[in-house]
């Protein structure tokens, strides 16, 4: 079974991915430093990135990154992606450059999205200095945050994160744009960490590649700072001020410049999964989450 320690960084396609710079700064409170072929990074951590952006066509989610432990993990995630029948595409310098790491290789789900498995990334170690005053974003061994994705291909994507990638099911929920519309599925997925779910599979389309991203800040102070910042940068907002009922998140939801949302949160739960127990929730949030907001001109 393949071991994956968690969501190493998401890649965003952009027109202008320099709209990120101050969407980055001004808004998210994180660094942004330049990236090749005219894109950027934004730094989160200690890592050079968490957040690549590159020039494209189209504004949409590229991909998600992945990261194993050591060289014996990625030859061996490698042996059974291909066992299983996946095509694996190994990185070339460029690509490795570009996303800071010793190894990679791409391959996409059975829904089409792309994903890219990581070895072992690149720093300076540099510290991490907020131009907006946030003290840290919480990642380190529970990666990057989370990200949900569509999988309109739903039972066999499903089961190629749990029976070929290792991922674990933490629960699920069943949604429905109204009363009589279709019933979707939704799967919360943990890997190899004790955050919540790194990864979520939604049973639909979306346009933009992604339904959400997720990134973590320590207090409730500094949700509230970052939603006032949204405001005052004129960012739509995607979803209101609340509190989801499986991880416990406290957050927000705004609109990226690459078309997808960027969920802005604080307090999520860390789960013993030798304790837990799957279940199916029957509500989105305790309170507040008005998804509707983000529907409205």
């Amino acid at each position: 079974m393949i071991d994956i320690r968690g969501l190493a960084y998401i890649v965003a396609e952009a027109q202008d991915p320099q709209a990120w710079r101050p969407f980055g700064e001004q808004v998210l409170g994180t660094m942004v430093n330049d990236a090749p072929d005219g894109g950027v990074y934004l730094k989160l951590d200690e890592r050079h990135f968490r957040i690549a952006v590159q020039a494209g066509s189209s504004n949409r989610y590229y991909a998600s990154g992945w990261e194993v432990a050591d060289q014996a993990a990625f030859d061996a995630a490698i042996a059974a992606l291909n066992k299983a029948g996946v095509e694996t595409i190994r990185a070339d310098a460029a690509l490795k450059a570009a996303r800071q790491v010793l190894d990679l290789v791409s391959f996409v789900d059975p829904s089409g999205n792309r994903h890219e498995l990581a070895l072992g990334f690149k720093s300076d170690f540099a510290r991490f200095a907020s131009p907006q005053g946030v003290p840290h974003f919480v990642t380190g061994h529970l990666g990057m945050g989370h990200t949900v994705l569509p999988a309109p291909n739903f039972d066999a994507t499903a089961a190629f994160f749990r029976e070929v990638l290792g991922f674990g099911l933490a629960d699920t929920f069943t949604h429905r744009f109204a009363p009589d519309a279709p019933a979707q599925r939704i799967h919360f997925l943990h890997c190899g960490n004790t955050r919540h779910h790194s990864l979520a599979l939604f049973e639909g389309e979306v346009p933009s590649g992604c339904v959400h991203a997720m990134v973590e800040v320590p207090s409730m102070d500094e949700v509230g700072r970052a939603q006032d910042r949204m405001a005052k940068a004129g960012v739509k907002l995607m979803a209101t001020l609340g509190r989801h009922v499986n991880d416990h998140m406290m957050s927000f939801y705004m609109l990226t410049p690459s078309g997808f949302a960027l969920e802005y949160g604080c307090e999520g739960r860390l789960v013993d999964w030798d304790e837990h127990v799957v279940f199916e929730s029957t509500a989105v949030s305790q309170w507040g989450h008005d998804f509707s907001v983000g529907f409205k001109e």
